[in-house]
């Protein structure tokens, strides 16, 4: 089974549909709130080079944001990635 981290905050629009989506995959994620964790923002900012919440990876592949994962999904490449 993979696993899954999500860098979010708390008000992100688009953070709620990702875990959506990978709720309806159940999915199991570590999910964490840059706002929460004081060094989770740069921890995140080193890990994906990007600023903007949520960042996604599996294992240690860096999926993006929620955009990034609807479409992994919408191409039937986010079930083979989960699986792993």
């Amino acid at each position: 089974m993979s696993t899954i981290t999500l860098y979010s905050n708390s008000w992100c629009p688009f953070c709620r549909r990702a875990k959506m989506l990978l709720d309806h995959k159940s999915a199991e994620y570590n999910e964490i709130n840059i706002d929460a964790v004081p060094s989770a923002r740069q921890e995140m900012i080193d890990r994906s080079g990007r600023t903007s919440v949520p960042q996604i990876f599996i294992d240690e592949l860096h999926v993006g944001g929620c955009d990034d994962l609807f479409a992994l999904e919408q191409q039937d490449k986010l079930d083979s990635l989960l699986a792993n």
